[in-house]
């Protein structure tokens, strides 16, 4: 086990490097099964769900793999299809639902083992399975697994109950190989989509208006790629914004993507921080003190989830108070405990948090329950006085690559320890 030892208190100063996204390169990886010729990904980041997908691809019998052992570019081949999803890949990554409907599409047999994942709320695939059985699928659960079978999918005219970033990427990959068209409405509108949207009309795919929640597939009879180019991290990017605001820093995010990160950055203004973005990049900086602030997360372009637990970190140590509503995940708070352990004053009711400004926040062990609760307890702890100790930090590693050396580049006191 390892875990990461923070002393905090110093100001952020430098360049930090965004890397690619990782929920962009998920579906963009997995899509790689509707291909007929390999492929290379780039700006892939190196993380652990990244090491999965490549070990589920090679089972499935698409051998992927990074091309040199410090760079970010992924080399997909291709070899003999095989229909089975194992669960022992599948329990430790939500998204590897996603080969279910690009299995189908290119074998009209499936058999995928049900996702494990991050422990912030019921995700059900529903959504998923409903429409695949609109578009001709035969779907049964045994043992776990998800059997799916069909002649051929069909296009269809399917309606989401809510937007689902999950469910749209998945129905988009299971389209573009469908005969006839899908009509697909109240999509998700996250940029990750259009990314993944973006890559399979570069193979060939028919598909508009993709940053729409009416997305319009064609199916074609075949795909092709040679080289695509993930798109940043937004939320490993916005994760720095508040880093360097909370330390009352000074610090340009290199590759940050400004359009897609305007919600967070709107809000953070409110609270008082500064930005002077560039070309690929921005600068941010505060000299003032935070001020508190209202926030909601809403699907894309709404304030993201993803993004609530790091702006509760800055919330409490804004004057005044602030109140955060979770509209997206039913147990998306795990980290309130543990700030709290921080001397953070944070109170509950429901899915409201309000959150009354402290003067400083006092370092102590913290333990992660999930993906951006660990990047919060990262934060406080830059801000904190004294050592904070964040302890199960490998949920922080399936979603930030070398958090501590980037960070430690801008002059954070931290290091990764064995235990």
């Amino acid at each position: 086990m390892e875990e990461l030892l923070i002393d905090g208190g110093v100001p952020l100063r430098g360049d930090i490097a965004v890397s690619g996204s990782k929920n962009a390169a998920l579906p963009i990886l997995f899509s790689s099964i509707l291909l007929d010729a390999p492929v290379t990904f780039h700006n892939v980041p190196r993380l652990r769900d990244i090491n999965t997908t490549n070990a589920m691809l090679e089972v499935l019998g698409r051998p992927a793999r990074f091309t040199d052992e410090t760079g970010h570019s992924v080399r997909v081949e291709i070899e003999t299809l095989s229909p089975e999803a194992p669960y022992d890949l599948v329990k430790t990554m939500r998204a590897s639902v996603l080969v279910l409907g690009p299995l189908l599409a290119r074998l009209g047999f499936a058999r995928v083992a049900l996702p494990g994942g991050c422990a912030i709320g019921a995700r059900p695939v529903e959504q998923h399975t409903r429409a695949l059985e609109k578009m001709g699928a035969e779907l049964q659960l045994d043992s776990g697994y998800i059997i799916g079978r069909c002649k051929r999918l069909h296009g269809a005219d399917i309606t989401f109950d809510f937007p689902t970033v999950g469910g749209t990427e998945h129905l988009i990959m299971a389209a573009v190989l469908a005969d006839g068209e899908t009509i697909l409405r109240n999509c998700a509108r996250e940029p990750e989509i259009t990314d993944l949207a973006n890559f399979l009309k570069a193979c060939g795919a028919n598909i508009s208006g993709q940053d729409s929640d009416t997305i319009h597939i064609r199916g074609v009879s075949s795909l092709s790629g040679s080289e695509y180019r993930v798109m940043p991290d937004r939320v490993e990017a916005g994760t720095f914004l508040a880093a360097a605001a909370i330390t009352g820093g000074d610090c340009k995010i290199l590759g940050c993507p400004i359009e897609e990160l305007t919600a967070v950055m709107t809000k953070m203004g409110e609270m008082g921080v500064s930005f002077d973005p560039y070309a690929e990049s921005t600068r941010v900086s505060r000299t003032a003190p935070l001020r508190g602030a209202d926030m909601t997360t809403r699907p894309y372009p709404g304030f993201p989830t993803d993004m609530q637990a790091q702006l509760m970190a800055l919330m409490s140590l804004a004057q005044g108070s602030s109140t955060v509503e979770e509209t997206i995940f039913e147990n998306r708070f795990m980290h309130v405990p543990e700030l709290a352990r921080m001397g953070a004053d944070i109170r509950l009711s429901g899915s409201r948090a309000v959150i009354r400004g402290v003067g400083h926040l006092v370092g102590a062990p913290v333990m992660a329950s999930d993906l951006r609760a660990s990047a919060s307890l990262v934060i406080a702890g830059l801000a904190a006085r004294g050592q904070t100790r964040v302890q199960r930090i490998y949920h922080l590693d399936r979603g930030y690559e070398h958090i501590e050396r980037k960070l430690e580049a801008a002059g954070a006191r931290i290091r990764r320890v064995k235990t």
